[in-house]
């Protein structure tokens, strides 16, 4: 059926909640620290200062784009548990930005922040060892993760679990359970809709609508990371 695997490694953005004050990448201006107020509680040893400060060495934003700045707030940040800078401090390891390429240690950063529930970390750990990078290939574990963050609503997850039910990786082929995820997953890929009507051809109408009330149902899991205290 010519469906393939999205390999769209996922980053995260800037947070949260700093000193009382709410932190986001879109944040009306008024709303975010100043950087200097950001390095000052960073230094203070706060993750999410540190978090957001490796954000923005990361994307140049306000700053000049500086990858071994981002690694070394990133780093700080990830080694009090913070999940969000443990899954870009795997991405940076795993691209060979501010460090060098290493896929055994991007895992390692996925690993932690995929163990606390981090959806972006479980879809990115899944995708690692869907294409046995820094790990031996394994679909059984890849669909195990993919699945952790498909249930959490991630909407890359949820087409690749499609993908793995379509093709029978991992799990035994079920077209009802590939449909499920893929029509979930077409609320916001193009790619998810084309292959959720191409499978539908090969489905009685009694499957389909087994799978659409199944996608109806559907009611994502919330999160259970949380963002480390310094």
């Amino acid at each position: 059926m010519g469906i393939t695997i999205r390999s769209d490694v996922t980053r995260v953005g800037c947070l949260i909640l700093l000193l009382g004050v709410a932190l986001s990448s879109r944040a009306q201006e008024n709303d975010a620290p100043t950087f200097d107020e950001l390095r000052k509680a960073a230094n203070q040893g706060f993750a999410v200062a540190q978090y957001n400060l490796g954000v923005r060495y990361d994307d140049g934003e306000g700053v000049p784009k500086d990858d071994a700045e981002a690694v070394k707030w990133y780093r700080k940040a990830a080694e009090q548990g913070d999940a969000g800078a443990q899954c870009n401090l795997g991405i940076m390891y795993q691209f060979g930005e501010g460090v060098p390429k290493d896929d055994v240690e991007a895992v390692k950063w996925y690993r932690k922040a995929a163990d606390q529930g981090d959806r972006t970390g479980q879809y990115n750990l899944g995708l690692m060892y869907d294409n046995g990078e820094g790990v031996p290939k394994d679909d059984a574990e890849a669909v195990k993760w993919y699945r952790k963050a498909a249930d959490q609503g991630d909407a890359v997850a949820q087409y690749n679990l499609g993908v793995m039910y379509g093709k029978g990786e991992g799990v035994p082929k079920d077209d009802v359970e590939a449909y499920v995820w893929w029509n979930l997953a077409g609320q916001t890929l193009d790619d998810a809709r084309e292959n959720r009507d191409k499978i539908a051809n090969d489905m009685t109408p009694e499957q389909i609508a087994e799978a659409q009330k199944r996608s109806k149902e559907f009611v994502p899991k919330p999160s259970s990371s949380t963002v480390a205290n310094p």
